[in-house]
C-alpha cells in the first residue's frame, strides 16, 4: 500500500507496522533478539506491530536496531538542501507571522 494524504491516520500507522514486521522478520530477528538489539521492551515491539502507538525515541531505537536509520532522512528532510537555498539573496525563514484582519467595525463607547 502506498501511503498518500487521502489515508486516514490509523491506515498509515497500520501499514508502518506492517512493513516494521516485515523488516524485522526479513533480518531473521525475534522480537526478543530485537528488544535485545535496541534496548526497547519485547510488549514495545508487540505493541507497535499490532497497530498501537509507541513513543518516538522507540520508534529511533527500533530503527536504528534494524539499520533503517538513514531513512528517517526522508521522514522529515533537511531544508537546508532544498533547491530554493541555491537561489542568490536566500535568507530562511525564523518564523511565521500571519497579519491580524483590520477590524474597522471598533467604536469608542460613546459613540453611535
Amino acid at each position: 500500500m502506498k501511503i498518500n494524504r487521502d489515508l486516514q491516520d490509523k491506515a498509515i500507522a497500520a501499514e508502518l507496522s506492517t512493513r516494521f514486521k516485515q523488516y524485522r522478520i526479513a533480518a531473521s530477528l525475534t522480537r526478543t533478539e530485537l528488544a535485545e538489539k535496541s534496548m526497547v521492551s519485547v510488549g514495545t515491539i508487540a505493541r507497535f506491530e499490532s497497530d498501537r502507538d509507541i513513543g518516538l525515541l522507540n520508534l529511533i531505537k527500533l530503527l536504528k536496531a534494524l539499520d533503517l536509520e538513514e531513512k528517517l532522512d526522508l521522514l522529515i528532510p533537511d531544508p537546508q538542501e532544498r533547491p530554493s537555498r541555491y537561489i542568490d539573496n536566500y535568507t530562511p525563514k525564523q518564523r511565521v507571522r500571519k497579519r491580524k484582519k483590520n477590524d474597522n467595525d471598533w467604536k469608542w463607547g460613546d459613540e453611535e
